[in-house]
């Protein structure tokens, strides 16, 4: 196989473009994914890849051969019954209540794997409230692992999971569009945790993402429309939710709470975030807010996954 060939294939335009199975996907990612590779090859390919869009194999090729860049990957694994939790969105409508639910988790003995970027433009990520809250991060996977079995969580950000990764991640202001690295971001559960809550934006991802785990082995996952993109269940106007276990993919339903609906628009000061967030920490908690975090708080307890 050469790159040259099968970037030729995918980049054929509309009606020409052809799909890559799951082998020529890993090699070819593989293959970029070096800091030597061509970078008009890589960002060819990044395009030609978002006009066409990924398959399901596609995706777990890609995911396969990120594994293959990451240090120590199969040989430091998540303790028994612990969850990834990939945080790549970040907020600026309203605070993150999934990690209040991720922390009563953590609380109930539910080892926790938060993975993403540190600093998103306009938004408020994972890690820079989880840092409030005392949670600890990690530059390797050893060092998370034993993180997490003394404090039971721990953050990792995508530039020390897998640095070839994040310097294609980064290409977006490059590129101007985002590429499927964010995708597959979302997809490698660095530390092989037994499940993964995975929130996503564009709706054809739910069935895309929930194949690719069911080719790379994922035991469950629970992979829907997430706030914002990160992975927190609506507690109103919850859309497109595919749980995973093993080769079974089926829909779930959640109903409507009935409280009032998530934010429309974003804060005036990111300030707020953090404030609410705190508020919420300490326990006070608006309706939608409480309902959002025991719906999420049902998924890490094996309800939802």
């Amino acid at each position: 196989m050469e790159v040259s060939a099968l970037i030729k294939r995918v980049a054929r335009g509309k009606h020409g473009s052809e799909h890559l199975n799951q082998d020529e996907a890993k090699f070819v990612f593989s293959e970029l994914l070096n800091p030597q590779a061509d970078e008009l090859q890589v960002g060819a390919f990044l395009i030609a890849q978002r006009m066409k869009g990924e398959t399901s194999a596609e995706l777990a090729g890609f995911v396969q051969a990120t594994r293959e860049h990451i240090s120590h990957f199969n040989q430091t694994i998540a303790p028994q019954g612990a969850v990834d939790l990939p945080c790549y969105a970040g907020k600026r409508r309203a605070a993150h209540a999934y990690l209040i639910a991720a922390l009563e988790a953590r609380d109930k003995g539910i080892p926790i794997f938060v993975h993403g970027v540190s600093n998103i433009a306009g938004r408020v990520t994972a890690w820079q409230v989880l840092q409030t809250a005392g949670i600890k991060s990690a530059t390797a996977l050893f060092e998370a692992k034993n993180i997490m079995d003394g404090e039971g969580m721990v953050y990792m950000d995508l530039n020390d999971v897998c640095p070839d990764l994040s310097r294609i991640y980064h290409l977006r202001d490059r590129l101007g569009v985002r590429s499927f690295a964010n995708t597959v971001a979302r997809l490698i559960n660095p530390m092989q945790c037994d499940k993964q809550l995975n929130g996503f934006f564009h709706t054809p991802y739910a069935e895309y993402m929930a194949q690719a785990n069911v080719l790379l082995g994922q035991k469950e996952s629970l992979i829907f429309m997430g706030a914002e993109g990160d992975p927190e269940l609506y507690a109103d106007r919850q859309k497109v939710v595919n749980r995973q276990v093993g080769e079974l993919v089926e829909q779930v339903k959640f109903e409507d709470c009935g409280c009032e609906t998530y934010p429309k628009q974003g804060v005036e000061d990111l300030q707020q975030i953090y404030d609410d967030f705190q508020r919420m920490l300490n326990g006070d908690r608006t309706e939608r807010e409480q309902a959002t975090i025991e719906r999420v708080n049902s998924s890490f307890n094996g309800e939802g996954l």
